[in-house]
């Protein structure tokens, strides 16, 4: 098993979980907000930084990929068990939420496709 980068996700997962719960309090919802995707955006800067510098093995950085990807299917098992159709019944704000991320998702892949090529004309 690859137990290399568990550090470095285990920093990520609790520095999200921290931003998540602060962002429930400051909204005044009893509960986290976005504490596992806080955390995956992290990992993915944090691995992106080290890599660059040269600070991450081969070994940590196949390590960080591995429990990387098992993020996917942790995110999909946690928002299967959210209760939809009591967030859709509580008002707009869930639906407004929703539309606004996906929006911005949508705006945000033309610039990282040319930060990425910027990224390999570069090497």
């Amino acid at each position: 098993m690859k137990i290399y980068g568990v550090a470095i996700l285990a920093g990520c997962y609790l520095a999200g979980q921290l931003i998540g719960s602060l962002l429930g309090v400051w909204l005044n919802i009893g509960g986290n907000v976005g504490g596992v995707g806080f955390a995956m955006v992290l990992l993915i800067i944090t691995n992106e930084r080290l890599r660059k510098k040269g600070l991450l093995d081969t070994k940590s950085e196949q390590g960080i990929l591995f429990w990387s990807a098992l993020y996917v299917p942790i995110v999909v098992a946690m928002s299967a068990i959210q209760n939809v159709k009591a967030a859709l019944s509580g008002g707009w704000v869930a639906i407004l939420a929703g539309l606004l991320v996906t929006a911005t998702c949508f705006m945000l892949v033309p610039v990282l496709s040319r930060l990425g090529k910027k990224t390999e004309q570069s090497s």
